[in-house]
């Protein structure tokens, strides 16, 4: 018993012990360090400057991209602003009468061949038949036709014979008289544009490719403006693409407004809004340049006719004007016969008079067509167009 009492008592101790050493070993465990304190924030040392750009910004002028070379690349290009377009300067044409001074001494430089010839053969002592076939030949080359020339001859062949003695300034007379009286002084050469119950007077000029019709037409509306008038032009030949640009131009030289439409466009439609515009707009004239028709296409020949229809819904068209090359002679008596089917052609201008053209044309297309020649053209300067003078040109024909 005492043994029991004994190894339990033991047993208790060895117990009591061991806890003991366990709770020492528990409490001797160091505790964790208390948390560190926040640290101070230094500044980084600065980096090393590179440079004026690395150091602190200084109240300082400051270069723009443009002033600072980049290294390598082409520099900067500089856009420049477009230039203002200026109005083009508005010319002032000479006029009338002034050009006609002028004109007459270019047209008896060119044209005086026709008039020296058959002074030199009426002045020979013996006219005999060989002589008057020599007359008659010089005056179908001169492109005067056959009829006129035949009444020329029998008209010189009769004063020649009731004169007998003939003298220089005779025969000159009497070569002026025969000559006026085959160009005709009694017609109405007056280019009509200012009708009497209305406004504006309404001119269509008309012809072939190639004859000056789109050139004409700016030049008469410079005679127009030199003699006072205002003036809308209308650009109805759409087929040619610089007809338009070519008119325009003319027009701006003078202060004359230009109605155009659409390239390959109605031409009647082009016609109509010039004389529309006019109305609006209470000018004194309205030009209307048409398409130089090919006369041998019958169908914008009937588009010709159009035009003109479709204008005088407006009002009467006061005059149509026939455009002719002068140098193309018996040639163009075809074209102005196919023209005067299609529009009533009122009066004929004659271009190119100058130089290789022969002054007979002009009796033959007013024999031709029975309307007078109203203007002519002697030359490519702007205001190288003049109305039509029998006197004037006959005397340039024979001279002084």
């Amino acid at each position: 018993m005492e043994t029991v009492i004994l190894a339990v008592v033991i047993a208790v101790v060895v117990l009591g012990a061991l806890g003991g050493l366990i709770v020492g070993s528990r409490r001797r465990k160091p505790l964790p360090p208390p948390p560190p304190k926040t640290p101070d924030i230094t500044a980084p040392p600065a980096e090393p400057h590179v440079g004026d750009e690395a150091e602190t910004p200084r109240d300082e002028p400051r270069r723009t991209i443009e002033e600072v070379d980049l290294p390598g690349g082409p520099a900067p290009v500089a856009v420049e602003e477009p230039p203002a377009v200026e109005a083009p300067e508005i010319e002032i044409p000479e006029p009338t009468a002034g050009r006609l001074v002028r004109l007459r001494a270019r047209l008896s430089r060119s044209q005086n061949a026709l008039g020296k010839g058959l002074l030199t053969l009426l002045s020979r002592e013996h006219l005999d038949e060989e002589t008057w076939e020599e007359i008659e030949d010089t005056l179908l080359t001169a492109d005067v036709g056959v009829l006129p020339t035949q009444e020329l001859v029998e008209g010189l062949r009769e004063r020649v014979k009731v004169l007998g003695t003939r003298t220089p300034e005779e025969l000159r007379g009497l070569l002026r008289e025969e000559l006026l009286k085959l160009v005709g002084t009694d017609f109405d050469r007056t280019v009509k544009t200012e009708p009497e119950d209305r406004k504006p007077g309404i001119v269509m000029v008309v012809g072939v490719n190639g004859t000056g019709k789109t050139t004409t037409t700016g030049k008469l509306a410079r005679v127009l403006v030199a003699d006072g008038r205002t003036v809308v032009l209308g650009a109805a030949d759409t087929f040619r693409a610089a007809a338009a640009d070519q008119l325009q131009t003319w027009g701006e030289r003078v202060g004359a407004y230009t109605v155009r439409g659409p390239e390959a466009g109605d031409p009647a439609s082009v016609a109509f809004d010039a004389v529309k515009e006019g109305k609006e707009m209470g000018v004194d004239v309205v030009l209307i340049d048409t398409a130089g028709r090919l006369h041998t296409k019958t169908g914008l020949m009937d588009e010709l006719g159009k035009v003109k229809r479709v204008v005088e819904k407006h009002a009467p068209l006061d005059e149509v004007l026939l455009v002719l090359d002068a140098t193309t002679g018996q040639n163009g008596l075809v074209q102005a016969r196919v023209f005067a089917e299609v529009v009533d052609i009122t009066g004929i201008v004659l271009t190119k008079l100058d130089g290789t053209a022969k002054g007979g044309i002009v009796v033959a297309v007013q024999r031709e067509l029975g309307v007078p020649v109203k203007l002519v053209g002697l030359g490519e300067g702007a205001d190288d167009l003049a109305p039509f003078e029998p006197e004037a040109f006959v005397d340039a024909l024979i001279g002084d």
